[in-house]
């Protein structure tokens, strides 16, 4: 499946982004990590492939929304009350392949990742 990530930008402190994923194929669970300058990628939000679970890192929990539209193959993340540190460059991912032994949070859950998209933060 190819994953074309969209919607990053520079943003002021406390201001919004919503990113989309758009994918070629159906998906299983889709999830959104981000990668900041000199750090490890990390797990920022999840969702399930029936859209009735999700999960966040503890970073962003209470400012991040994920939710899928399975009509369109998208995924999209409501960002709000953006803060600093949440500038990274921020990618998809899909399970196409089931991968049921591995938590939602784990990158190895997924098999396919888009480009990346840029978000920063200005204070």
């Amino acid at each position: 499946v190819q994953l074309q990530a969209s919607g990053g930008g520079l943003v002021q402190v406390g201001g919004s982004l919503r990113l989309s994923c758009a994918a070629s194929g159906r998906t299983h669970a889709m999830g959104w990590f981000r990668q900041a300058p000199g750090k490890e990628r990390e797990f920022v939000a999840a969702v399930s492939w029936s859209g009735a679970s999700t999960y966040y890192a503890d970073s962003v929990k209470g400012r991040f929304t994920i939710s899928r539209d399975d009509a369109k193959n998208t995924v999209y993340l409501q960002m709000n009350r953006l803060k600093p540190e949440d500038t990274a460059v921020y990618y998809c991912a899909a399970e196409v392949s089931y991968a049921g032994s591995y938590s939602h949070t784990s990158a190895l859950r997924y098999d396919d990742w888009g480009q990346g998209t840029l978000v920063t933060v200005s204070s």
